[in-house]
Protein backbone atom coordinates (compact mmCIF):
# COMPACT_ATOMS: atom_id res chain seq x y z
CA UNK A 1 0.00 0.00 0.00
CA UNK A 2 1.23 3.49 -0.70
CA UNK A 3 -0.32 6.37 1.23
CA UNK A 4 -1.03 9.76 -0.25
CA UNK A 5 1.55 11.95 1.44
CA UNK A 6 4.56 14.02 0.47
CA UNK A 7 7.44 11.95 1.70
CA UNK A 8 10.30 13.87 3.23
CA UNK A 9 12.54 11.07 1.99
CA UNK A 10 12.15 11.62 -1.69
CA UNK A 11 10.71 15.09 -1.94
CA UNK A 12 8.41 13.59 -4.51
CA UNK A 13 4.69 13.21 -5.07
CA UNK A 14 2.47 10.97 -2.89
CA UNK A 15 3.56 7.49 -2.01
CA UNK A 16 1.46 4.29 -1.47
CA UNK A 17 0.86 1.48 0.89
CA UNK A 18 0.04 -1.48 0.28
CA UNK A 19 3.98 -19.27 7.50
CA UNK A 20 4.17 -21.58 4.88
CA UNK A 21 1.01 -22.69 3.10
CA UNK A 22 -1.38 -24.58 5.30
CA UNK A 23 -3.62 -22.11 7.05
CA UNK A 24 -3.56 -20.30 10.37
CA UNK A 25 -1.98 -21.95 13.37
CA UNK A 26 -4.34 -20.42 15.90
CA UNK A 27 -5.28 -21.93 19.26
CA UNK A 28 -8.76 -23.43 19.38
CA UNK A 29 -11.43 -21.81 21.51
CA UNK A 30 -11.93 -25.18 23.21
CA UNK A 31 -9.12 -27.50 24.22
CA UNK A 32 -8.40 -29.78 21.27
CA UNK A 33 -8.35 -33.48 22.16
CA UNK A 34 -7.79 -36.24 19.61
CA UNK A 35 -11.10 -37.78 18.60
CA UNK A 36 -13.14 -35.15 20.44
CA UNK A 37 -14.93 -32.55 18.33
CA UNK A 38 -14.59 -28.91 19.36
CA UNK A 39 -15.16 -25.42 18.02
CA UNK A 40 -12.62 -23.69 15.85
CA UNK A 41 -10.97 -20.66 17.42
CA UNK A 42 -12.65 -17.29 16.75
CA UNK A 43 -9.23 -15.78 15.91
CA UNK A 44 -6.17 -16.83 13.94
CA UNK A 45 -3.60 -15.79 16.55
CA UNK A 46 -2.17 -12.44 15.45
CA UNK A 47 -1.22 -10.83 18.80
CA UNK A 48 -2.21 -7.34 17.58
CA UNK A 49 -5.53 -8.43 16.03
CA UNK A 50 -6.52 -11.53 18.03
CA UNK A 51 -10.07 -11.69 16.65
CA UNK A 52 -9.08 -11.52 12.97
CA UNK A 53 -9.44 -14.78 11.08
CA UNK A 54 -10.47 -18.10 12.56
CA UNK A 55 -9.00 -21.43 13.57
CA UNK A 56 -9.97 -25.06 13.00
CA UNK A 57 -9.68 -25.14 9.23
CA UNK A 58 -7.50 -24.17 6.30
CA UNK A 59 -9.28 -22.28 3.51
CA UNK A 60 -8.34 -23.71 0.12
CA UNK A 61 -10.44 -21.66 -2.28
CA UNK A 62 -13.20 -19.05 -2.56
CA UNK A 63 -15.83 -19.09 -5.30
CA UNK A 64 -17.62 -15.75 -4.94
CA UNK A 65 -20.71 -14.93 -6.97
CA UNK A 66 -22.32 -11.50 -6.65
CA UNK A 67 -24.99 -9.41 -8.32
CA UNK A 68 -24.54 -5.67 -7.85
CA UNK A 69 -26.94 -2.89 -8.78
CA UNK A 70 -24.94 0.38 -8.77
CA UNK A 71 -27.92 2.81 -8.47
CA UNK A 72 -29.29 0.92 -5.46
CA UNK A 73 -25.81 0.03 -4.14
CA UNK A 74 -27.23 -3.39 -3.27
CA UNK A 75 -25.22 -6.58 -3.37
CA UNK A 76 -26.61 -10.12 -3.50
CA UNK A 77 -23.98 -12.77 -2.81
CA UNK A 78 -23.61 -16.53 -3.06
CA UNK A 79 -20.17 -17.69 -1.92
CA UNK A 80 -18.75 -21.19 -1.56
CA UNK A 81 -15.69 -21.67 0.64
CA UNK A 82 -13.68 -24.85 0.17
CA UNK A 83 -11.65 -25.71 3.27
CA UNK A 84 -9.92 -28.55 5.08
CA UNK A 85 -10.57 -29.24 8.76
CA UNK A 86 -7.43 -29.06 10.88
CA UNK A 87 -9.20 -30.51 13.91
CA UNK A 88 -12.44 -32.37 14.57
CA UNK A 89 -14.91 -29.51 14.13
CA UNK A 90 -18.40 -29.23 15.53
CA UNK A 91 -18.50 -25.46 14.96
CA UNK A 92 -16.47 -22.92 13.04
CA UNK A 93 -16.51 -19.26 12.09
CA UNK A 94 -16.29 -17.18 8.94
CA UNK A 95 -15.83 -13.41 8.94
CA UNK A 96 -18.61 -11.31 7.38
CA UNK A 97 -19.24 -7.64 8.10
CA UNK A 98 -22.66 -6.04 7.99
CA UNK A 99 -24.48 -8.14 5.38
CA UNK A 100 -27.65 -10.18 6.02
CA UNK A 101 -27.28 -13.96 5.78
CA UNK A 102 -30.19 -15.92 4.33
CA UNK A 103 -28.83 -19.47 4.53
CA UNK A 104 -25.75 -21.58 5.13
CA UNK A 105 -25.04 -25.07 3.82
CA UNK A 106 -22.12 -27.35 4.62
CA UNK A 107 -21.57 -30.07 2.00
CA UNK A 108 -25.11 -29.57 0.74
CA UNK A 109 -26.80 -29.86 4.15
CA UNK A 110 -28.44 -26.94 5.90
CA UNK A 111 -26.34 -25.68 8.79
CA UNK A 112 -27.31 -23.62 11.81
CA UNK A 113 -25.73 -20.18 12.04
CA UNK A 114 -25.63 -17.16 14.32
CA UNK A 115 -23.96 -13.75 14.23
CA UNK A 116 -21.61 -12.75 17.03
CA UNK A 117 -19.63 -9.53 17.69
CA UNK A 118 -19.21 -7.23 14.70
CA UNK A 119 -18.22 -9.77 12.10
CA UNK A 120 -18.35 -13.41 13.24
CA UNK A 121 -20.61 -15.77 11.31
CA UNK A 122 -20.73 -18.82 13.59
CA UNK A 123 -21.68 -22.04 11.76
CA UNK A 124 -22.74 -25.37 13.24
CA UNK A 125 -22.71 -28.10 10.59
CA UNK A 126 -25.22 -30.95 10.69
CA UNK A 127 -22.38 -33.40 11.19
CA UNK A 128 -18.95 -33.19 12.79
CA UNK A 129 -16.16 -32.46 10.33
CA UNK A 130 -13.28 -34.86 10.96
CA UNK A 131 -9.67 -33.73 10.91
CA UNK A 132 -8.35 -33.70 7.36
CA UNK A 133 -11.77 -33.62 5.72
CA UNK A 134 -12.25 -31.22 2.83
CA UNK A 135 -15.65 -29.55 3.00
CA UNK A 136 -17.62 -26.83 1.22
CA UNK A 137 -19.57 -24.08 2.95
CA UNK A 138 -22.10 -22.15 0.89
CA UNK A 139 -23.42 -18.83 2.20
CA UNK A 140 -26.21 -16.77 0.61
CA UNK A 141 -26.35 -13.14 1.75
CA UNK A 142 -27.34 -9.62 0.70
CA UNK A 143 -27.37 -5.97 1.66
CA UNK A 144 -25.56 -2.69 1.15
CA UNK A 145 -21.82 -3.33 1.65
CA UNK A 146 -20.06 -1.10 4.13
CA UNK A 147 -16.76 0.73 4.36
CA UNK A 148 -14.99 0.45 7.68
CA UNK A 149 -13.09 3.20 9.43
CA UNK A 150 -9.66 1.66 9.81
CA UNK A 151 -6.54 3.35 11.13
CA UNK A 152 -4.65 2.17 8.06
CA UNK A 153 -7.19 3.69 5.68
CA UNK A 154 -10.88 2.99 5.21
CA UNK A 155 -11.15 -0.62 4.14
CA UNK A 156 -14.06 -2.28 2.42
CA UNK A 157 -16.55 -1.49 -0.31
CA UNK A 158 -16.03 1.99 -1.76
CA UNK A 159 -18.65 3.67 -3.98
CA UNK A 160 -16.78 5.41 -6.81
CA UNK A 161 -17.28 9.01 -8.02
CA UNK A 162 -18.80 7.72 -11.27
CA UNK A 163 -21.40 5.60 -9.50
CA UNK A 164 -19.65 2.24 -9.46
CA UNK A 165 -17.75 0.61 -6.62
CA UNK A 166 -14.41 -1.03 -5.81
CA UNK A 167 -12.88 -2.92 -2.89
CA UNK A 168 -9.63 -2.02 -1.11
CA UNK A 169 -8.33 -1.97 2.44
CA UNK A 170 -5.95 -3.54 4.89
CA UNK A 171 -5.98 -5.32 7.21
CA UNK A 172 -9.71 -5.71 6.48
CA UNK A 173 -11.64 -5.53 3.23
CA UNK A 174 -12.76 -8.98 2.06
CA UNK A 175 -15.32 -9.57 4.82
CA UNK A 176 -17.25 -6.50 3.66
CA UNK A 177 -18.38 -8.36 0.54
CA UNK A 178 -17.95 -12.13 1.05
CA UNK A 179 -17.58 -14.61 3.95
CA UNK A 180 -13.91 -15.31 4.52
CA UNK A 181 -11.20 -16.40 6.90
CA UNK A 182 -9.85 -12.86 7.10
CA UNK A 183 -6.21 -13.34 8.01
CA UNK A 184 -3.14 -13.20 5.77
CA UNK A 185 -2.03 -16.48 7.38
CA UNK A 186 -4.66 -18.43 5.45
CA UNK A 187 -4.11 -17.85 1.74
CA UNK A 188 -6.36 -19.52 -0.83
CA UNK A 189 -7.26 -19.45 -4.51
CA UNK A 190 -9.94 -17.00 -5.58
CA UNK A 191 -12.64 -16.81 -8.24
CA UNK A 192 -15.25 -14.09 -8.59
CA UNK A 193 -18.27 -13.99 -10.87
CA UNK A 194 -19.98 -10.60 -10.90
CA UNK A 195 -23.31 -9.77 -12.56
CA UNK A 196 -23.98 -6.09 -13.24
CA UNK A 197 -26.48 -4.13 -15.39
CA UNK A 198 -25.59 -3.81 -19.05
CA UNK A 199 -23.38 -0.77 -19.61
CA UNK A 200 -21.34 -1.48 -16.50
CA UNK A 201 -18.22 -3.66 -16.48
CA UNK A 202 -16.18 -5.65 -13.99
CA UNK A 203 -12.48 -6.16 -13.33
CA UNK A 204 -10.63 -8.16 -10.68
CA UNK A 205 -7.28 -9.88 -10.22
CA UNK A 206 -6.02 -12.88 -12.11
CA UNK A 207 -7.21 -14.04 -15.52
CA UNK A 208 -10.52 -13.13 -17.12
CA UNK A 209 -12.31 -16.40 -17.83
CA UNK A 210 -15.32 -15.01 -19.61
CA UNK A 211 -17.60 -11.98 -20.01
CA UNK A 212 -21.05 -12.15 -21.61
CA UNK A 213 -24.14 -9.94 -21.81
CA UNK A 214 -27.70 -11.25 -21.94
CA UNK A 215 -31.15 -10.02 -20.86
CA UNK A 216 -29.81 -6.64 -19.83
CA UNK A 217 -27.05 -7.96 -17.56
CA UNK A 218 -23.31 -8.46 -18.03
CA UNK A 219 -21.60 -11.32 -16.20
CA UNK A 220 -17.82 -11.52 -15.83
CA UNK A 221 -15.64 -14.15 -14.19
CA UNK A 222 -12.06 -13.56 -13.03
CA UNK A 223 -9.91 -16.31 -11.56
CA UNK A 224 -6.61 -16.41 -9.67
CA UNK A 225 -5.18 -19.86 -8.98
CA UNK A 226 -2.20 -18.39 -7.14
CA UNK A 227 -2.89 -18.40 -3.38
CA UNK A 228 -3.89 -14.94 -2.21
CA UNK A 229 -4.32 -13.27 1.18
CA UNK A 230 -7.91 -12.12 1.51
CA UNK A 231 -7.16 -8.38 1.81
CA UNK A 232 -5.54 -8.59 -1.63
CA UNK A 233 -8.71 -9.79 -3.36
CA UNK A 234 -10.89 -7.24 -5.10
CA UNK A 235 -13.69 -6.54 -7.51
CA UNK A 236 -14.28 -3.20 -9.25
CA UNK A 237 -17.49 -2.20 -11.04
CA UNK A 238 -17.64 0.84 -13.28
CA UNK A 239 -17.97 1.99 -16.87
CA UNK A 240 -14.38 0.98 -17.53
CA UNK A 241 -12.26 1.50 -20.60
CA UNK A 242 -9.90 -1.46 -21.03
CA UNK A 243 -6.43 -1.79 -22.52
CA UNK A 244 -5.28 -5.39 -23.03
CA UNK A 245 -1.87 -6.75 -23.93
CA UNK A 246 0.55 -9.37 -22.62
CA UNK A 247 3.91 -9.57 -20.91
CA UNK A 248 6.73 -11.16 -22.93
CA UNK A 249 5.98 -14.49 -21.24
CA UNK A 250 2.34 -14.35 -22.39
CA UNK A 251 0.75 -13.43 -19.07
CA UNK A 252 -2.18 -11.05 -19.58
CA UNK A 253 -1.71 -7.35 -18.88
CA UNK A 254 -5.05 -5.61 -18.35
CA UNK A 255 -5.42 -1.95 -17.43
CA UNK A 256 -8.93 -0.70 -16.60
CA UNK A 257 -9.71 3.04 -16.41
CA UNK A 258 -12.78 4.35 -14.64
CA UNK A 259 -14.40 7.47 -16.13
CA UNK A 260 -12.12 10.41 -15.37
CA UNK A 261 -9.00 8.24 -14.92
CA UNK A 262 -8.02 8.06 -18.59
CA UNK A 263 -5.16 10.52 -18.01
CA UNK A 264 -3.41 7.74 -16.09
CA UNK A 265 -2.70 5.92 -19.38
CA UNK A 266 0.82 7.34 -19.61
CA UNK A 267 1.66 5.95 -16.16
CA UNK A 268 0.00 2.60 -16.86
CA UNK A 269 1.92 2.31 -20.13
CA UNK A 270 5.09 1.60 -18.13
CA UNK A 271 3.66 -1.39 -16.26
CA UNK A 272 5.47 -4.02 -18.35
CA UNK A 273 8.72 -2.07 -18.02
CA UNK A 274 8.32 -1.93 -14.25
CA UNK A 275 7.55 -5.67 -14.04
CA UNK A 276 10.67 -6.43 -16.10
CA UNK A 277 12.83 -4.23 -13.90
CA UNK A 278 11.50 -5.66 -10.66
CA UNK A 279 11.96 -9.22 -11.95
CA UNK A 280 15.64 -8.37 -12.48
CA UNK A 281 15.84 -7.54 -8.78
CA UNK A 282 13.39 -9.99 -7.18
CA UNK A 283 13.25 -12.97 -9.55
CA UNK A 284 10.54 -14.16 -11.98
CA UNK A 285 7.19 -12.38 -11.76
CA UNK A 286 5.16 -14.57 -9.37
CA UNK A 287 1.55 -13.72 -10.34
CA UNK A 288 -0.74 -15.05 -13.08
CA UNK A 289 -1.46 -11.60 -14.58
CA UNK A 290 -0.66 -7.92 -14.21
CA UNK A 291 -2.03 -4.47 -15.00
CA UNK A 292 -3.96 -1.99 -12.90
CA UNK A 293 -7.38 -0.76 -11.83
CA UNK A 294 -7.33 3.03 -12.17
CA UNK A 295 -10.04 4.82 -10.21
CA UNK A 296 -10.92 8.52 -10.29
CA UNK A 297 -11.17 8.53 -6.51
CA UNK A 298 -9.02 10.62 -4.18
CA UNK A 299 -8.81 7.91 -1.55
CA UNK A 300 -5.69 8.35 0.58
CA UNK A 301 -3.86 5.24 -0.59
CA UNK A 302 -3.44 2.78 -3.43
CA UNK A 303 -3.29 -0.95 -2.75
CA UNK A 304 -1.41 -3.90 -4.18
CA UNK A 305 -4.49 -6.02 -4.92
CA UNK A 306 -3.02 -9.22 -6.25
CA UNK A 307 -1.78 -9.14 -9.81
CA UNK A 308 -3.70 -5.96 -10.61
CA UNK A 309 -3.18 -3.11 -8.11
CA UNK A 310 -5.94 -0.58 -7.44
CA UNK A 311 -4.83 3.02 -7.86
CA UNK A 312 -6.17 6.31 -6.53
CA UNK A 313 -6.36 9.15 -9.03
CA UNK A 314 -3.13 10.73 -7.73
CA UNK A 315 -1.02 7.63 -8.44
CA UNK A 316 2.24 8.27 -10.28
CA UNK A 317 5.00 6.09 -11.69
CA UNK A 318 6.59 5.65 -8.25
CA UNK A 319 3.27 4.32 -7.05
CA UNK A 320 3.13 1.78 -9.87
CA UNK A 321 6.66 0.59 -9.06
CA UNK A 322 5.80 0.36 -5.37
CA UNK A 323 2.57 -1.63 -5.84
CA UNK A 324 4.11 -3.96 -8.40
CA UNK A 325 7.03 -4.64 -6.02
CA UNK A 326 4.43 -5.91 -3.59
CA UNK A 327 3.57 -8.70 -6.01
CA UNK A 328 6.75 -10.32 -4.67
CA UNK A 329 6.99 -8.74 -1.21
CA UNK A 330 3.55 -8.85 0.42
CA UNK A 331 1.55 -10.86 -2.11
CA UNK A 332 3.66 -13.88 -3.08
CA UNK A 333 5.39 -13.79 0.31
CA UNK A 334 2.84 -12.53 2.82
CA UNK A 335 3.22 -11.50 6.43
CA UNK A 336 2.39 -13.93 9.19
CA UNK A 337 1.40 -11.15 11.58
CA UNK A 338 0.69 -7.49 10.84
CA UNK A 339 3.62 -6.46 13.04
CA UNK A 340 5.83 -7.93 10.28
CA UNK A 341 4.55 -5.44 7.68
CA UNK A 342 7.99 -3.90 7.13
CA UNK A 343 8.64 -7.09 5.17
CA UNK A 344 6.08 -5.77 2.70
CA UNK A 345 6.39 -2.01 2.88
CA UNK A 346 10.04 -1.33 3.63
CA UNK A 347 11.12 -3.42 0.63
CA UNK A 348 8.42 -2.07 -1.70
CA UNK A 349 9.30 1.48 -0.66
CA UNK A 350 13.00 0.84 -1.28
CA UNK A 351 12.14 -0.49 -4.74
CA UNK A 352 11.38 3.14 -5.63
CA UNK A 353 15.00 4.04 -4.84
CA UNK A 354 16.23 1.03 -6.80
CA UNK A 355 14.19 2.25 -9.77
CA UNK A 356 15.54 5.80 -9.41
CA UNK A 357 19.09 4.46 -9.24
CA UNK A 358 18.74 2.25 -12.31
CA UNK A 359 16.44 4.36 -14.49
CA UNK A 360 17.32 7.92 -13.50
CA UNK A 361 20.93 7.64 -12.38
CA UNK A 362 20.14 8.71 -8.82
CA UNK A 363 23.03 8.76 -6.33
CA UNK A 364 21.36 6.94 -3.44
CA UNK A 365 24.09 7.76 -0.93
CA UNK A 366 23.59 11.44 -1.65
CA UNK A 367 19.83 11.00 -1.47
CA UNK A 368 20.25 9.23 1.89
CA UNK A 369 22.36 12.09 3.29
CA UNK A 370 20.07 14.82 2.03
CA UNK A 371 17.11 13.01 3.55
CA UNK A 372 18.89 12.72 6.91
CA UNK A 373 19.64 16.42 6.80
CA UNK A 374 15.91 17.14 6.46
CA UNK A 375 14.65 14.59 8.97
CA UNK A 376 17.25 14.41 11.73
CA UNK A 377 15.02 16.36 14.10
CA UNK A 378 11.79 14.57 13.14
CA UNK A 379 10.42 12.95 16.27
CA UNK A 380 7.58 11.43 14.23
CA UNK A 381 9.93 9.63 11.88
CA UNK A 382 12.48 8.30 14.35
CA UNK A 383 10.00 7.28 17.04
CA UNK A 384 8.19 4.94 14.63
CA UNK A 385 9.01 1.26 15.10
CA UNK A 386 9.42 -0.60 11.81
CA UNK A 387 8.94 -3.98 13.48
CA UNK A 388 6.81 -5.00 16.45
CA UNK A 389 4.86 -1.74 16.49
CA UNK A 390 1.62 -1.60 18.42
CA UNK A 391 -1.73 -2.29 16.73
CA UNK A 392 -2.66 0.54 14.40
CA UNK A 393 0.90 1.94 14.27
CA UNK A 394 2.45 -0.70 12.02
CA UNK A 395 2.55 1.61 8.99
CA UNK A 396 3.80 4.76 10.72
CA UNK A 397 7.43 4.64 9.57
CA UNK A 398 7.62 2.09 6.80
CA UNK A 399 7.34 4.54 3.90
CA UNK A 400 10.10 6.94 4.96
CA UNK A 401 12.22 5.57 7.79
CA UNK A 402 11.88 2.17 6.11
CA UNK A 403 13.65 3.35 2.95
CA UNK A 404 16.54 4.76 4.97
CA UNK A 405 16.80 1.55 6.97
CA UNK A 406 16.95 -0.60 3.84
CA UNK A 407 19.67 1.56 2.31
CA UNK A 408 21.67 1.48 5.53
CA UNK A 409 21.28 -2.32 5.54
CA UNK A 410 22.57 -2.48 1.96
CA UNK A 411 25.64 -0.43 2.88
CA UNK A 412 26.19 -2.53 6.01
CA UNK A 413 26.31 -5.93 4.28
CA UNK A 414 27.38 -4.88 0.77
CA UNK A 415 25.71 -4.76 -2.63
CA UNK A 416 26.25 -8.37 -3.62
CA UNK A 417 24.71 -10.14 -0.59
CA UNK A 418 21.96 -7.53 -0.42
CA UNK A 419 20.97 -8.10 -4.06
CA UNK A 420 21.20 -11.87 -3.67
CA UNK A 421 18.98 -11.83 -0.59
CA UNK A 422 16.29 -9.68 -2.23
CA UNK A 423 16.14 -12.07 -5.19
CA UNK A 424 16.30 -15.37 -3.31
CA UNK A 425 13.84 -14.57 -0.50
CA UNK A 426 10.68 -14.53 -2.70
CA UNK A 427 11.60 -17.87 -4.26
CA UNK A 428 12.25 -19.42 -0.84
CA UNK A 429 8.80 -18.44 0.50
CA UNK A 430 6.77 -18.32 -2.74
CA UNK A 431 2.99 -18.41 -2.12
CA UNK A 432 3.56 -18.64 1.63
CA UNK A 433 4.02 -16.51 4.72
CA UNK A 434 7.06 -15.34 6.65
CA UNK A 435 8.14 -13.09 9.51
CA UNK A 436 10.50 -10.15 9.71
CA UNK A 437 12.70 -12.04 12.19
CA UNK A 438 13.09 -14.81 9.60
CA UNK A 439 14.09 -12.18 7.06
CA UNK A 440 16.72 -10.81 9.44
CA UNK A 441 18.17 -14.30 9.90
CA UNK A 442 18.17 -14.86 6.15
CA UNK A 443 19.98 -11.56 5.54
CA UNK A 444 22.61 -12.45 8.14
CA UNK A 445 23.13 -15.85 6.54
CA UNK A 446 23.52 -14.42 3.04
CA UNK A 447 25.97 -11.82 4.32
CA UNK A 448 27.90 -14.34 6.41
CA UNK A 449 27.49 -12.08 9.42
CA UNK A 450 26.75 -12.94 13.05
CA UNK A 451 26.93 -9.36 14.35
CA UNK A 452 23.87 -7.74 12.78
CA UNK A 453 21.53 -7.89 15.78
CA UNK A 454 22.50 -4.41 17.07
CA UNK A 455 21.91 -2.94 13.60
CA UNK A 456 18.46 -4.53 13.29
CA UNK A 457 17.52 -3.51 16.82
CA UNK A 458 18.60 0.09 16.25
CA UNK A 459 16.87 0.57 12.91
CA UNK A 460 13.83 -1.70 13.00
CA UNK A 461 12.86 -1.81 16.67
CA UNK A 462 14.46 1.40 17.88
CA UNK A 463 12.55 4.62 18.54
CA UNK A 464 15.40 7.13 18.29
CA UNK A 465 17.97 8.16 15.69
CA UNK A 466 20.46 5.25 15.38
CA UNK A 467 24.01 5.74 16.60
CA UNK A 468 26.54 6.84 13.99
CA UNK A 469 27.87 3.27 13.73
CA UNK A 470 24.55 2.17 12.22
CA UNK A 471 23.54 5.49 10.70
CA UNK A 472 26.64 5.80 8.49
CA UNK A 473 27.81 2.28 7.54
CA UNK A 474 30.18 1.60 4.63
CA UNK A 475 30.18 4.24 1.90
CA UNK A 476 27.71 6.37 3.87
CA UNK A 477 30.50 7.42 6.28
CA UNK A 478 32.00 10.72 5.24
Amino acid sequence: MRRRQYLVLCGLVPLIIGCSPGGPDAPASDTIQPGVASAGAPGAGDPAYPNDGNGGYDALGYDVSITYDPPAQRLDGDTTVTAKATQDLNRFNLDLRGLDVASVEVDGQQAEFTRESDFELVITPAQTLATGRTFKTRVRYSGVPGTGEEGLGAGGWHPSPSGGAYVVGQPHSAAYWYPVNETPRDKATFRVTARVPEGWSVVSGGVEEQTATADGWTTSTWRDDTPVASYLTTVAIDRFTFERSTLPDGKPLVNAYAPGAEEQRSVAARTAEAVEFLASRFGPYPQTATGGIYTDDRIGYSLETQGRPTYANWADLETVVHELAHQWYGNSVSVRDWSDVCLNECVASYSQWLWAEAKEGADLDEQYHSTLDRTRESTRLWSAKLHEATAGAEFDGVYDKGILAMHALRRTIGDEPFAAALKEWPALHKDGNATWREFEAFIAEKAGRTDLAPFFDAWFRGTTLPDDEHLYPGSLRR
